[in-house]
């Protein structure tokens, strides 16, 4: 019976040490799996981040495009080989692009914490093969594999202010886009790309808000100070570019007003106009002279722009009309506005005149000009700008909009009083060309667009469209002039007289 028992027991023993060894062999078991959830707070498309609660946003588009007779994205032939209809101009350009946005947003005890960035991952033709444009170092990117990455939004937006890269206060609700593809749509601002800014919204009920903002200008909204005591270095330019470096900030601001038959929106801006020296080489190139020759007076400029969307239109439904009127004195950018700088207008065409070898239409861009000695200080130039769209839908698939615009930009005074813009702006220009007898001067230019497109959206996020525009110059000069024209460009006369062009633009876009 001992035996039996000891038997018994050594067993139990060996199968309890056993099953022990077989555990510890045996995996930990696993944490269950952690599924992404949707969140519901802001809308569609938005999940949680795994394992915390910021809910985050992934979209975007791509886009492929194709302008004929025009730059790249529906830019109009107004300037370079393509102004001047040579045979380095490029027929048509393209352009293909993704671009990528994240949106994230966190609640918090303060409100919502929104961070939000766009990408542009793209190529394009860049234009130009000019021998001149491309020792210039202009088209870098022109290679086979080659492209960029463009960065348009970039912010944080928290208890009301937003801090980074994204559209000024000052922008109207559709920047330069009320029912065009094409980014050059002017006579008011664009900051459809964004600019650096610092800015607070207040939220008053009712659909009452009001935004105040500090832009950096740095890159964005300067155009040209024009220092008159310079000889041109162009043919259709007078002066040289003389901005200072950067001492303000603009300071913008809204008051904004959305309810259900559509918005009203009245923006303002202040921006510095500063120079850096009386004695400067062309290009804005300082000399040895040019800390002691001193500098004019800075001048505060501005604009206002009022903005107005109008909805339920009775031809459709989503039919509306947006319009925006734009006023500036000394901020040119705010009128003349593109998605990226401002141009200057250098266009040739047909002539009748006898003796003349081609017509020529210019008009330069500029916040202000200054003539050392004479002008008393800088003289801020004035320009003025509408322009707006009707869009219609004429069934869930197809839609059109009509869009077009009208600007002016005026010098200011007469061409024979030297102390004012024109009459300094002049003296600059006609140095050292011949002139014909009827010739006048004046640096004024009026411009117009118009144009048309139609989209045709066969699926959801999938859409082919079609556009066509018009772009008028209406400059100021009269009679003729020998000028040392831009190579290809022969020198001779030619006659100053209005110009025009017609694009076409085409395109893909699938959004996601």
């Amino acid at each position: 019976m001992k035996m039996v028992k000891s038997l018994i027991l050594g067993s139990a023993a060996g199968l309890i040490a056993m099953g022990g060894a077989q555990a510890a062999d045996l995996p930990v078991k696993a944490k269950a799996v952690e599924y992404v959830r949707i969140c519901s707070l802001y809308g569609a498309g938005f999940f949680y981040i795994p394992g915390t609660d910021t809910c985050i946003k992934l979209g975007g588009y791509l886009r492929v495009d194709t302008t004929f007779n025009g730059n790249i994205y529906g830019g109009p032939a107004w300037s370079g080989d393509l102004g001047q209809g040579n045979r380095y101009r490029d027929y048509f350009a393209s352009r293909s692009r993704m671009a990528l946005t994240v949106d994230t947003r966190t609640a918090t005890e303060y409100g919502v914490v929104r961070t939000f960035a766009q990408g542009d991952f793209q190529f394009n033709n860049f234009g130009s093969f000019n021998p001149a444009v491309l020792s210039a170092g202009s088209n870098p990117l022109h290679t086979p594999g080659g492209g960029y990455v463009a960065v348009e939004m970039v912010f944080i937006q928290f208890a009301g202010f937003t801090f980074g890269k994204s559209a000024s206060a000052y922008a109207t609700p559709w920047n330069g886009y009320p029912g065009n593809n094409n980014s050059f749509l002017m006579g008011g601002p664009d900051y459809v790309t964004g600019v650096n800014n610092i800015q607070y919204t207040a939220q008053f009920g009712n659909g009452v808000s009001a935004t105040i903002g500090l832009d950096d200008p740095t890159v964005f909204n300067r155009t040209s100070l024009l220092n008159l005591g310079v000889l041109p270095s162009g043919f259709a330019t007078a002066g040289s570019q003389s901005y200072g470096g950067t001492w303000a900030p603009d300071i913008v601001g809204n008051i904004r007003i959305d309810q259900a038959w559509g918005l009203f929106q009245i923006a303002g801006m202040a921006h510095l106009v500063n120079a850096s020296y009386n004695s400067i080489n062309a290009g804005n190139v300082p000399n040895n002279f040019s800390e002691i020759s001193g500098h004019p007076e800075s001048k505060w400029g501005g604009a206002v722009t009022a903005a107005l969307q109008i909805k339920n239109l009775p031809t459709g439904a989503g039919d509306d009309i947006k319009i925006d009127a734009t006023y500036s004195h000394g901020a040119t950018k705010a009128v003349v506005s593109t998605s990226a700088a401002s141009p200057n207008f250098v266009m040739f065409g047909d002539t009748g005149r006898v003796g003349a070898y081609q017509s020529i239409g210019f008009g330069q861009t500029a916040d202000g000009v200054f003539l050392p000695g004479i002008t008393d200080g800088i003289k801020l130039v004035d320009a003025w700008g509408i322009r707006g769209a009707f869009n219609h839908n004429w069934d869930p698939f197809w839609s059109t909009s009509l869009w077009g615009s009208y600007g002016q930009v005026r010098y200011g005074g007469n061409a024979l009083d030297i102390t004012s813009a024109r009459g300094a702006w002049c003296a600059n220009y006609v140095t050292g060309k011949a002139l014909s007898a009827d010739f006048s001067c004046n640096p004024d230019f009026n411009f117009a667009q118009v144009g048309v497109i139609t989209r045709w959206t066969p699926v959801k996020n999938l859409t082919f469209s079609a556009e066509v525009g018009a772009f008028f110059l209406d400059q100021k000069m009269s009679g003729a002039a020998t000028l040392v024209a831009a190579p290809p460009k022969p020198v001779a006369v030619y006659e100053f007289r209005d110009q025009s062009t017609v694009f076409l633009n085409v395109r893909a876009q699938r959004n996601f």
